[in-house]
């Protein structure tokens, strides 16, 4: 690893600088320095050029080449696991970084998309939570983005995990979180899955069938068992009881049964209602469901004191607010669960996930063709619109749009007020016509070289996204503002 140390240019004592208040630096050969660096290093260095140092006979550097980009500004670096954070003297505000960063790309990346992840926003999202559910346990979705800066900073918040695999388990505990702080939330797992988790001590599991108590009670018989129930939102984005969940009506009181019969401890009730939730009233419907299915259980002799609401809580804008889901779910929380030794949590992800991250794509190519042939319609024929191509597409971040069937809407970095908008389509990288990311879109021309901004791109994006046609994925820089660090630097 190389390291730079730098002085005051004409200063007669050498007093190190501090990077904050370096905006140009000026890089000199130093006595000796002349038969080991070529004379193009004693150039003049912009702020975010590349320097690049060869290796040599007794440079003590790796003989590949070092590519170092140097951004100056109000920031410093530091560490959250073994990646580099930058620390803002100011709140992050999105775009305004965006813009920075964009500004400084080097060479080598002048093209390459990349996302911001704000850990200020993320931490907004916690306090959201505590304040509208603050009686509800958040256990975070591991499937919705598995970006371990982000789960770090959870688990320092007290965030619990929701896994459904034995890679998610591995994942989480890496990070030193504690077997007690997952809930394996996936009624169909394999046997080697099930004896993981014993292994790793992890207790609590969800289950929805018979054929999984059978398993379970050979293979971790002394797991804490939770009882997935379906009751789903038809209107929601993703509903989920097609696949998952026993009815509550008949087969629920069968499986309580049946894990009696087994020896095993019955603890609770989850259900989910659905991912992109459209309807909060489903949430008071499986509520009142689970507190009979508790009654039943205690009549049986389970010891029912564990409640699992699932997930479906909305990552950002959206039409049904998280502030009236709350108001719904602690009104029947209330009403079906006044007890309070009832241990309440939930499985949130894209809540958490999505708002932090802004990808940025840049604009590759850009074509004018005739309006028709993007809207199909006849009253454009004479119109022009527009064609752009994006180094991220439906492979990569966009994969949402095909698996979460969300839409994401951008927009340029840079808005051209002088230029009329035009029908456009923006489309990924790869050769694969399916990777189109908007079509028919009214917006204002931009050319090649230009950024289209995309928020809340962090749920079910990066998750699933591939290196199809050998497109890498988007760069990750991560961002905080010095008020939030130093409140959650000693608890990493």
């Amino acid at each position: 690893m190389l390291s730079f140390r730098f002085w005051e240019a004409g200063a007669t004592t050498r007093t190190p600088v501090s990077s904050s208040k370096i905006s140009r630096l000026t890089l000199y050969r130093g006595p000796g320095a002349a038969s080991r660096y070529p004379k193009t290093a004693a150039s003049r260095i912009e702020v975010g050029q590349v320097i690049h140092i060869p290796g040599g006979e007794g440079n003590k550097v790796p003989t590949k080449h070092q590519t170092t980009t140097m951004i100056y500004g109000s920031s410093n670096r530091e560490l959250i696991g073994d990646t580099k954070v930058e620390i803002h003297d100011q709140p992050i505000v999105p775009e305004d970084l965006i813009e920075k960063l964009a500004a400084n790309s080097d060479e080598e990346t002048l093209d390459d998309a990349f996302i911001l992840a704000n850990l200020d926003a993320l931490i907004d999202r916690f306090k959201l939570w505590k304040r509208e559910l603050p009686h509800v346990e958040p256990f975070y979705a591991v499937k919705c983005n598995t970006d371990v800066v982000m789960m770090r900073v959870l688990a320092a918040l007290g965030v619990n995990f929701d896994c459904a695999s034995k890679q998610e388990i591995d994942i989480v505990m890496s990070l030193g979180v504690d077997p007690s702080r997952i809930i394996y939330a996936n009624p169909c797992k394999t046997r080697a899955f099930i004896k993981h988790a014993e292994k790793r001590g992890v207790q609590m599991m969800t289950f929805d069938n018979a054929e999984e108590l059978e398993k379970i009670q050979e293979h971790h018989n002394s797991a804490r068992l939770v009882l997935r129930i379906a009751v789903s939102d038809p209107t929601a984005t993703c509903p989920l009881n097609l696949k998952f969940g026993a009815d509550p009506m008949v087969a629920a009181p069968q499986l309580l049964s049946r894990a009696k019969e087994l020896g095993l401890n019955v603890e609770g009730i989850s259900f989910h209602v659905g991912s992109g939730c459209n309807d909060c009233t489903a949430y008071e419907i499986a509520i009142g469901h689970a507190r009979r299915l508790f009654d039943i259980g205690e009549a049986m002799g389970h010891q029912m004191d564990f409640l699992d609401l699932g997930g479906g809580f909305p990552g950002g804008e959206h039409h049904i607010g998280f502030e009236k889901i709350a108001g719904v779910i602690s009104s029947a929380l209330c009403r079906y669960f006044p007890d309070p030794s009832v241990r309440v949590v939930a499985e949130p992800g894209r809540f958490f996930a999505a708002k932090p991250y802004t990808l940025c794509a840049n604009v590759i190519h850009a074509t004018e063709v005739p309006a028709e042939r993007i809207t199909h319609e006849d009253k454009d024929i004479g119109s022009k619109g527009m064609m752009y191509y994006i180094n991220d597409g439906v492979y990569g971040s966009f994969n949402c749009i095909l698996f979460d069937h969300v839409h994401p809407v951008g927009h340029p970095l840079r808005v051209k007020p002088d230029r009329e908008p035009r029908v456009s389509t923006i489309w990924g990288p790869t050769c694969d016509s399916l990777d189109m990311i908007e079509d028919k879109k009214m917006m204002t021309p931009v050319g090649v070289g230009d950024w289209l901004v995309y928020p809340e791109m962090g749920a079910y994006t990066s998750a699933a996204s591939t290196t199809f046609n050998g497109f890498q994925r988007p760069t990750m820089i991560y961002a905080i503002s010095r008020t939030n660090w130093e409140t959650i630097a000693d608890l990493l």
